[in-house]
């Protein structure tokens, strides 16, 4: 590194240095020189005059170097108002930080050394400390809390210096350590990887329900922190298909343990809430990581995006490979929220089928001379509205133990009523043909039952939620618990403008369904105008079930908690686990004669 010789074969490459004062050149012809006299607020190594991504000029360059491996855009020095300054690569640049490659913007302490290339070397010293740095260098040894890329750190040359028993008192405090860290080298990538998601797939130990976004989400940190540039998105395809796999496969299990999917001549048993929630249970967690990791990746690569534009490397060729590829990551996790929401809502629905027909047919005034109140418990609820609202208090607790996203939890309800929105209208307007079904004493059952299914929800903290999908089914009995004297003297178009969420010919169905005693047919009043009777004669009676709300992934930050030490003993316990894995990995790569057992803190 301090040779000042260039290398034989290769065309040299020109780069231009500007450097903040006090920042020393060992140059290839071994002058040291002491360059600048006022302080930037920035340093950059590159080729010919710059502009920024806005047009403004870049930082001013005055100092040529001259080297095969300088390339025309090398790194970038920033100072502040105040100490550190912070240094940063360009993609592809080689640069030494106290003789370990730098991959990731780094602070600059005085009596720093940074190598560009193999050629030049510059020690660092900030004219504001008054010659007050550290009396040690830092890069003689490397300092305590120096954090390389692997377990095995403790052992190499980051602590030379450092006795073994110190060195080896290091490595276990990261070993045991509750700082939200988790270090590999890319070699052990696919295994580390492959093992939190294989975990998590099988159901093995007591993590926290966001306990695999967490540990993932530390190897995103750790990739995009301290692996060279291009890293990242790699990691993020290969973590985005094994979530895909493990869910998929998931899908698949659920789906052969259904009772259609039995051998033919044993009959179909409905799904219990109980047992849609154990199998739910899977996939819900699914959704809730893979949410959590979704906001936490885009983070990430906002961060990217925003350290291109800084180095003015926006239209870089391999940075758009690199975004490409990250948007290919994302769009996969985005498909698994898809589908684990789709597979949720169809087995929660399926089991709802069953239940609600029996909300247009119990009698609630049977069970007990007084109907409960908001906020009552489900066993106080008259007997036909249970199994409906089990499947909605399963639901909810599950939501609640998987720690689902709110707006993903407010969606999955919406989803639920208009289910049931949709499946009760249609069977009441089926109900009126063929049959007397609609008359005041029916429909006032029916508003009771719905009225204390909303005071249910209502208590259980989704009445709006409720109040807004069950609207048209509301308006619907409404109408028909009008008192029979009072909607014989309404008019067509008094009913259209009271009712106006039924559609023509769904209010025209109730009317001319409605029993009005015998031998009494619907009062003339009650005809639709000639401009609406072809809305009523062409329209549909029933709500279709494709007009559901469109899934919308909740924005804004991820609610992973990745600062701070690790407070949740089972995450604490993987995180070892984890870390040991990684250990043992190194150590079977070394000769026997040279491997370590994990090391064991003395005790103080």
């Amino acid at each position: 590194m301090l040779s000042g010789e260039r290398k034989e074969g290769g065309s040299p490459r020109f780069g231009k240095l500007h450097l903040p004062v006090g920042l020393w050149i060992n140059s290839p012809r071994k002058q040291l020189a002491k360059l600048g006299r006022r302080w930037p607020s920035a340093a950059s190594v590159k080729g010919g005059t710059s502009s920024s991504r806005c047009g403004s000029p870049g930082p001013y360059v005055d100092t040529f170097l001259n080297a095969p491996d300088i390339l025309p855009r090398h790194c970038t020095v920033r100072a502040g108002p105040e100490p550190p300054a912070m240094v940063r690569p360009s993609r592809g640049a080689p640069v030494m930080h106290n003789g370990c490659l730098l991959l990731r913007e780094a602070e600059l302490h005085p009596g720093d050394l940074l190598g560009l290339g193999e050629h030049f070397l510059f020690m660092y010293k900030d004219p504001r400390t008054g010659g007050s740095g550290p009396a040690r260098p830092p890069w003689l040894p490397a300092r305590p809390g120096a954090t390389p890329p692997g377990p095995g750190w403790a052992f190499s040359c980051r602590l030379c210096g450092r006795g073994l028993q110190e060195r080896g008192e290091a490595l276990a405090a990261y070993l045991d350590g509750r700082e939200p860290v988790l270090r590999f080298r890319p070699r052990e990538e696919e295994a580390l990887l492959g093992e939190i998601v294989r975990t998590a797939a099988s159901g093995a130990g007591d993590l926290p329900p966001l306990g695999p976004a967490t540990l993932l989400a530390l190897c995103v940190q750790h990739s995009a922190r301290e692996l060279e540039l291009g890293h990242l998105p790699r990691l993020l395809g290969r973590l985005a298909r094994l979530i895909k796999e493990a869910v998929w496969e998931k899908i698949k299990e659920i789906g052969d343990r259904q009772p259609e999917n039995h051998p033919e001549g044993i009959p179909e048993v409905p799904l219990t809430p109980e047992a849609v929630s154990v199998e739910l249970r899977p996939l819900m967690l699914w959704m809730a990581n893979t949410t959590e990791l979704l906001s936490f990746v885009q983070e990430k690569v906002l961060e990217m995006e925003k350290e291109a534009d800084q180095e003015g490397l926006s239209s870089d060729p391999q940075l758009c490979n690199d975004l490409e590829l990250c948007d290919e990551a994302m769009a996969l996790l985005d498909e698994v929220i898809m589908c684990t929401f789709q597979q949720s809502v169809y087995y929660l629905t399926k089991t709802l089928y069953s239940t609600l027909p029996a909300l247009l047919d119990s009698n609630p005034f049977t069970a007990s001379a007084d109907l409960p109140g908001p906020g009552a418990e489900l066993g106080a609820m008259p007997p036909g509205l249970r199994p409906t609202l089990g499947v909605f208090q399963a639901a909810l607790e599950l939501t609640s133990q998987c720690e689902l996203h709110p707006d993903l939890v407010s969606q999955t309800f919406g989803y639920l009523f208009f289910f049931s929105n949709a499946s009760l209208l249609n069977s009441l307007m089926e109900r009126g043909q063929g049959r007397p079904f609609y008359q005041w004493s029916r429909a006032v059952q029916i508003r009771t039952n719905l009225d204390l299914v909303l005071d249910w929800l209502q208590g259980a903290g989704l009445g709006d939620i409720a109040t807004e999908f069950f609207r048209k089914l509301s308006i619907a009995v409404n109408l028909l618990c009008v008192p029979r004297t009072s909607l014989l003297k309404a008019s067509w178009s008094s009913l259209r403008t009271d009712h106006s969420t039924l559609t023509p010919a769904q209010l025209h169905h109730l009317l001319s369904h409605y029993q009005l005693g015998p031998g009494r047919g619907p009062p003339p009043a009650w005809d639709p105008p000639p401009a609406e009777q072809d809305a009523v004669d062409t329209g549909d009676i029933f709500e279709s079930f494709s007009s559901h709300p469109p899934l919308i992934l909740p924005l804004g930050s991820s609610r992973l908690r990745l600062t701070g030490p690790v407070t949740d003993d089972a995450l604490h316990r993987e995180l070892r686990r984890l870390r040991r894995l990684l250990w043992d990995l190194e150590q079977q790569e070394l000769p026997a004669n040279h491997r370590h057992g994990p090391p064991v803190a003395s005790p103080p």
